[in-house]
């Protein structure tokens, strides 16, 4: 992590923001989507064309038009026409959308060892937030797990874990609830991270990647290496142990594993429901603790009002 020279906090237009995030030569993409009709348009364009005056002229309109505005959080390559994840030049930015509890999910984030400081915080609605953090040294690879990562443990949108994402711009209006609510966007650091810097792989379906040795792409694995299945099972029982709610647990192992199980819904409520079984079968006492109705509700039976 670069050291971070103490930094004051100052709020950010729309033109600061995507300079703070994007050189002037990068390629940034800005979607336009209107609620009412379902279009959406997607530009790539530079980041000082995007930053100037006529760009965000036209974004105000489509904004008072009922549009909402959204900003990809990574660079695309020259030449691109869309922000696949084969079209991101580079990783700069990590984040996570707090829409569930957002100012007690911000409040642990600011509070955490597990994570650095965030660089800017959003304010998209009343309680609800989006953080990003500026990283560097980060592939695809790991910037897509890191992101799962920080929404298991922080609560945030699990639909919001891919690198081609797109986020709030601050200063425009959020048309998806009623009343006018202005996007506002906080700088809070200047700092730049690096995957060492986050620290969260004990309370997550899948730990972080190991860490780099010098050859680019190599990575040293533990002893110890588990299988993904065994991760997933040991995530199951620390989460319940907690007293997570089991089908939130089910939810992100299923969207963890989305991409290689064929019905992953299936896989995490079959590896919760083992879990949690087992976890009730032997207490810490040693007595087998009787909970149908927990049961019940992860193994997805009826219940006896049904």
């Amino acid at each position: 992590m670069t050291i971070d020279r103490k930094f004051a906090t100052h709020a950010l237009t729309a033109p600061e923001y995507v300079r703070a995030l994007f050189l002037p030569l990068d390629n940034a993409a800005i979607l336009v989507r209107n609620r009412a009709t379902g279009r959406t348009v997607q530009t790539i364009a530079k980041a000082e064309i995007i930053a100037g005056a006529p760009f965000q002229n036209w974004l105000a309109y489509q904004n008072s038009s009922g549009c909402d505005v959204f900003l990809g959080m990574n660079p695309i390559k020259d030449g691109a026409y869309s922000r696949t994840k084969q079209n991101i030049q580079d990783i700069r930015h990590v984040y996570l959308d707090l829409d569930r509890k957002g100012d007690e999910a911000l409040e642990t984030i600011r509070n955490s060892a597990e994570v650095p400081a965030p660089n800017f915080v959003l304010d998209t609605s009343p309680g609800k937030h989006q953080v990003v953090w500026k990283v560097s040294g980060l592939d695809l690879d790991d910037a897509e797990a890191l992101l799962h990562h920080l929404a298991n443990r922080f609560g945030g949108d699990l639909a919001a874990t891919d690198a081609t994402r797109v986020l709030r711009l601050p200063g425009f209006a959020n048309r998806k609830i009623p009343g006018e609510f202005i996007v506002q966007a906080r700088q809070e650091s200047d700092a730049v991270h690096t995957l060492r810097d986050f620290t969260i792989d004990e309370d997550s379906p899948e730990p972080l990647l190991g860490v780099r040795d010098n050859r680019r792409g190599e990575r040293n694995i533990a002893s110890d290496h588990k299988s993904q299945s065994e991760r997933d099972w040991a995530y199951a029982k620390r989460a319940l142990s907690r007293a997570d709610d089991p089908e939130a647990v089910i939810e992100r192992i299923a969207a963890y594993r989305s991409e290689d199980k064929a019905d992953p819904r299936y896989y995490a409520r079959l590896t919760v429901t083992k879990a949690l079984a087992d976890l009730m079968r032997t207490q810490p006492n040693g007595e087998r603790a009787e909970d149908p109705e927990a049961e019940r509700k992860v193994s997805g039976s009826p219940g006896p009002d049904h």
